[in-house]
């Protein structure tokens, strides 16, 4: 295959699929998922620092905001508020770092964009404006109060699995010692009569492991609803998002619109035009040889007449590539099975479509075929080759597969990447995937609503 096009963001070519991470809420819960999950151990340990963080900012705020409060009255707490409110705001930028580290949460910036240019008085107006940033100033100083209580459970738990588990050591080092429960007493006296107590350790481990699970889960969707964007600003990004994409999809088919006119203008200069101007000229000739050379003019008119039918098939070549009429009349399967046939390699075609797509998608996805069948044909050197054309939840999947040489080379404005321009104009994606050495395949999702 000779083109090949990278990903393209929000419809277009591309070569691979992003894997979203794994956060703390998504892992699994089994024990020995649990156990070797890097997510458990790593929230056990923020858990086990977060507490100096809170107490730390708790520190902070509490003075801070005393002296910026108390100061007013001679202007000096103006920058001291400033100051505070740009650390505090540093802070929160620093727990979504940690967040994501420890938990596997990705917590977007919410804050509103600053005003360009240099004057700081606006820049300050609008931070102080900003509901994130009173948000962030929520969560630091909450942080205190709930990471005390996630630090006492956490080191109540981490603490009697260490001392159960680690015990025949612990005796093996003291010589001995005594498990005392109040009412009951135990004394290990020995490293062996100390063992079974590390299996009491293991069960207080994976119950350690669990509430950290589900207290880490807590605090990631606290730090989420606090740190992170609002309701509207996420469905407004959502929306900005989708008019960018629109727009883009726009683009791209009036590009791929002019291309395609551009291309007829051409096809009819240069053919049909120019064999119609040769007809006319040796009519022309024909007509002033008729009396006097009737075997020369004999010769012209079957020379035109040759001419004119040439015409008549390179406009009917041109017609059936704006629009196949047997696309109109009969549907895709027909027509792809019509590119088969003249394919220069054997094509098994298979199409199931339980009703027709939009009349758009069929003739995208009939182009995408006749597409990658001259790519086939010109560059791929195979000896075999497949179409599939199926419904899957309101899309209509297009997959064209040869066995041919692959190790596509990337061509920007080639024909795959009109192809992708025509998928993007109804939000469709076009993937190839070429390696040195084939298969080629080559895919289009294209959505029956848009």
């Amino acid at each position: 295959m000779g083109e090949l096009m990278g990903a393209a963001a929000g419809g277009g070519v591309g070569t691979a699929t992003a894997r979203r991470g794994v956060n703390v809420a998504d892992g699994s819960w089994r024990p020995l998922a649990m156990v070797r999950s890097s997510l458990s151990w790593r929230s056990a340990i923020y858990l086990a620092v977060v507490f100096a963080f809170g107490l730390g900012w708790f520190v902070v705020l509490t003075v801070g905001l005393a002296l910026s409060l108390g100061l007013l009255i001679i202007w000096v707490g103006v920058p001291l508020g400033l100051m505070l409110m740009l650390a505090w705001r540093g802070g929160a930028m620093l727990e979504r770092v940690l967040a994501k580290a420890a938990f596997g949460v990705e917590i977007p910036t919410p804050y509103r964009r600053l005003p360009k240019g240099g004057n700081p008085l606006r820049k300050v107006r609008v931070m102080a404006s900003d509901p994130a940033t009173w948000k962030d100033f929520a969560y630091l100083a909450l942080l205190f109060p709930i990471s005390l209580a996630e630090f006492v459970v956490s080191a109540v738990l981490w603490i009697s699995t260490a001392t159960f588990l680690f015990l025949p050591v612990r005796v093996l080092v003291d010589g001995g010692t005594e498990i005392n429960f109040g009412v009951w007493a135990y004394w290990a006296g020995n490293p062996l009569t100390a063992l079974p107590w590390s299996a009491v350790g293991l069960a207080l481990m994976l119950l350690a492991l669990y509430v950290t699970r589900a207290i880490a889960i807590a605090h990631a969707f606290y730090a989420r609803w606090l740190l992170g964007p609002s309701r509207s600003q996420v469905e407004n990004r959502e929306l900005r998002a989708r008019t960018e994409h629109l727009q883009a999809s726009r683009a791209r088919g009036v590009d791929a619109v002019e291309a395609e006119r551009r291309r007829i203008e051409r096809d009819l200069h240069d053919g049909a035009q120019q064999r119609l101007l040769a007809v006319a000229m040796d009519i022309g000739r024909a007509r002033a040889k008729l009396e006097q050379d009737p075997e020369g003019a004999r010769t012209l008119i079957e020379q035109a007449h040759a001419g004119t039918k040439e015409a008549i098939s390179e406009l009917r070549d041109l017609a059936r590539g704006i629009y196949p009429a047997i696309l109109t009349d009969r549907g895709l399967d027909p027509a792809l099975s019509g590119l088969a046939g003249r394919a220069p390699v054997p094509v098994e075609v298979d199409v199931d479509l339980p009703e027709r797509p939009p009349a758009a998608v069929e003739s995208i996805a009939y182009f995408i075929v006749a597409e990658s069948l001259a790519n086939i044909a010109k560059y791929a050197r195979a000896t075999r080759a497949s179409v599939r054309v199926v419904q899957e939840e309101g899309w209509v999947v297009v997959e064209v597969i040869d066995n041919g040489v692959g190790g596509a080379v990337a061509q920007p404005d080639g024909g795959l990447a009109g192809l992708a321009d025509r998928a993007a104009t109804i939000d469709g994606m076009l993937i190839v995937d070429s390696p040195p050495g084939g298969p080629t395949i080559i895919r289009a999702d294209l959505p029956c609503s848009w």
